[in-house]
C-alpha cells in the first residue's frame, strides 16, 4: 500500500469473507469508479484481495508448504492426489495433529502422484475453500476441482485409509 493511495476504499463480502479494494486515490474516485467496482465483485471480473505469505525458498520435508501465491500451482496440479491441511500455528488441535501429518506425508513421499501439503491459514487466503475452523483437511483429487472434506479421525491409520479410499491404483513403501 502506497501512501499516496490512502485513505483507502475497501468493500468486504461478509458471506464469503474476501476483501476488494479500489485502487486509486479517494480524492479522485467518482460514483462511476464505485459501481464499477460494486459490478465487477457481482460478475466475477473483480476479484478479491488474498493475503499470502512469500513462497518458501526450499520445500525439502515430506509436508509440501502451501502459500496463497502457489495454491493453484500445487494444490490445483490436476495431474496429482493433493491433501491439504489447512491450520493455525497457535491451534493446540494442529500441534497435536502435525507428527501424524508428517508421518503421512513420509508415508507418500515415494508416491509422485501423492502430495500431502499445509497451509498457515493465518498467514495465507485462498479462494477454492473457505475455512471456519483449524486444522481443516481437504483432499483434491487428481483430474478434478471439486475439494473433498475430511470428517475423519485425526489419526494415522485413519487418514492413510482415507487417502487410499480416493486413489485409484496406490502403494505405499
Amino acid at each position: 500500500m502506497t501512501p499516496e493511495l490512502l485513505p483507502i476504499v475497501k468493500v468486504f463480502d461478509s458471506e464469503k469473507g474476501y476483501k476488494y479494494s479500489l485502487d486509486k486515490p479517494v480524492a479522485s474516485l467518482t460514483v462511476e469508479d464505485y459501481s464499477q467496482l460494486l459490478s465487477g465483485i457481482e460478475d466475477g471480473s473483480v476479484k478479491p484481495f488474498l493475503k499470502s505469505a512469500p513462497i518458501p525458498e526450499s520445500n525439502d520435508g515430506p509436508v509440501v508448504e502451501v502459500v496463497g501465491q502457489n495454491f493453484k500451482e500445487v494444490v490445483m496440479d490436476q495431474s496429482k492426489n493433493v491433501f491439504v491441511k489447512f491450520y493455525a500455528p497457535w491451534c493446540g488441535h494442529c500441534k497435536k495433529l502435525a507428527p501424524v501429518w508428517e508421518q503421512l506425508a513420509e508415508a507418500y513421499a515415494s508416491n509422485p502422484e501423492v502430495v500431502i501439503a499445509r497451509l498457515d491459514s493465518t498467514e495465507n487466503e485462498v479462494e477454492e475453500v473457505q475455512i471456519q475452523g483449524f486444522p481443516t483437511l481437504y483432499f483434491f483429487p487428481k483430474g478434478s476441482s471439486d475439494p473433498i472434506p475430511y470428517e475423519g479421525e485425526r489419526e494415522f491409520d485413519a487418514l492413510k485409509e482415507f487417502v487410499e479410499g480416493k486413489v485409484k491404483d496406490i502403494t505405499l513403501v
